[in-house]
């Protein structure tokens, strides 16, 4: 017969994984548990300074870039390339924060079937190396086979760097 220590412990065990199961079930795609990594969904964008400048972010703070080789407002990033670089996407409307202009906001259907947001006809994505709000090591990487920008207000890329990350290469 196993003692009450042994059977304490064997339960807490098993506990674990269903716990851990329920904890990654929970939130909406707006507001990721943190441990999720950088936010890919939501919609919302808006204007916030940075060392870069102003520059659009996610509703969660999270920097919002473009990629070099994306043509004509659709992704050219899939696979390896999205999970680095998660597709800002929404499930509706998307929203334009104050100082940014509505008109410049659109999205794009993915080949996976979701609605990424666009802005001034660039795809919008987050960088897994980006872990908290604010953040800006994207800025500037060469990988995927194009560089990698944060995006200003109007629209325009934003090429300088405040890391030095003009060129460098990542992923």
């Amino acid at each position: 017969m196993m003692s009450i220590t042994r059977r304490v412990g064997l339960a807490a065990l098993l506990a674990v994984p269903i716990l851990v199961a329920a904890g990654c079930g929970g939130g909406s795609a707006a507001t990721p548990p943190a441990s999720a990594g950088p936010a890919a969904a939501g919609g919302a964008i808006a204007a916030a300074s940075s060392p870069l400048g102003r520059i659009l972010v996610a509703g969660n703070g999270m920097t919002l870039y473009m990629f070099a080789r994306d043509p004509s407002g659709q992704s050219a990033c899939s696979g390896s390339c999205a999970a680095n670089w998660p597709p800002y996407t929404a499930t509706g409307t998307p929203s334009a924060g104050t100082g940014l202009r509505a008109s410049l906001l659109g999205t794009t259907m993915r080949a996976d079937g979701s609605t990424q947001v666009t802005y001034d006809g660039h795809p919008l994505y987050t960088f897994a190396g980006d872990p908290s709000p604010g953040d800006t090591n994207g800025q500037g990487l060469d990988a995927f086979g194009a560089h990698w920008w944060a995006v200003a207000p109007d629209g325009k890329v934003v090429l300088g760097s405040s890391q030095g990350g003009a060129g460098r290469s990542g992923y």
